[in-house]
């Protein structure tokens, strides 16, 4: 019978085995994860998936692999392509980003390429649902409340120039809504999302005061709500607020262009001390 050191003994050289083999093929995760980040700076995604799953495989636990097996995935996904092999990649990508959440429920990257995922697919109330989920664990995300803004644009619009076609106006016809039954519905419907999105593309510019994709979304969302006015009158101040977004879009534009290229001047060194 084996006394109990020898057991403790074999016991002991069995548990060094495992976390030598367990040691082994974290290495070897790792020289598998370094070989993908290089495909993927390469733009050879599918290479890069291959690595990026074997060394998931091989380390289950880490994490880095795993995002970066997701990434892999929706770099190879096309917006607005419907094909098997497309939409494919694109709930592998979900499924990956998923599994990371799962350890870290709050990172941010797998957050907004969910949200990402799910706006570029057009499945607006899955994208503004996982948006908010993004501010909630990243406040600061300016991106995040300015695709909000876009989606309520994009849910807003088409609504109202149907109703206008519909009505015999054209784009380039001054509003309100003619028709007060259709202007009262569409108002009642598109509205509350409207101001909602305001308030998302504000939030965004007090974020970052040069946001000008955001001020550029502010202009259309306040031609939304001119459209769905009473009078005359509230149309235009909601019309002369769209155009004051207009100029400080332009004027914004202007500034950072002007910046890079006072940038890229300072670059330029002129050998030989110059002519």
């Amino acid at each position: 019978m084996r006394s109990r050191f020898q057991l403790a003994a074999a016991g002991l050289a069995a548990a060094a085995l495992l976390l030598s083999a367990t040691g082994c093929e974290r290495l070897r995760a790792r020289d598998n994860l370094n070989k993908g980040v290089q495909a993927f700076k390469a733009a050879k995604f599918p290479e890069a998936v291959e690595y990026f799953k074997v060394a998931t495989d091989l380390d289950p636990e880490f994490p880095t692999a795993r995002l970066y097996l997701a990434t892999a995935y929706m770099s190879q996904y096309i917006p607005g392509a419907e094909s098997a092999e497309n939409m494919a990649m694109a709930k592998s990508a979900h499924d990956e980003f998923a599994k990371v959440l799962e350890k870290d429920p709050k990172n941010a990257v797998a957050l907004a390429s969910i949200a990402s995922l799910f706006y570029h697919q057009k499945k607006f109330d899955d994208a503004e649902t996982w948006y908010k989920k993004v501010i909630d664990a990243d406040p600061n995300n300016k991106e995040a409340y300015y695709t909000l803004g876009v989606i309520a644009w994009g849910r807003t619009f088409p609504k109202r120039m149907e109703a206008r076609a519909k009505l015999g106006m054209k784009p380039e016809d001054p509003g309100p809504v003619k028709d007060k039954k259709v202007r009262e519905e569409l108002a009642a419907a598109n509205l509350p999302i409207v101001d909602e999105g305001i308030k998302d593309l504000q939030k965004a510019i007090e974020i970052d005061k040069e946001y000008d994709d955001a001020m550029a979304y502010l202009n259309l969302l306040h031609r939304e709500r001119a459209d769905l006015q009473e009078s005359p009158d509230t149309y235009k101040k909601e019309i002369e607020l769209a155009d004051t977004w207009v100029e400080r879009t332009l004027e914004t534009k202007k500034i950072k262009n002007a910046r890079l290229e006072q940038k890229a001047g300072h670059g330029i060194t002129m050998e030989g001390g110059g002519q």
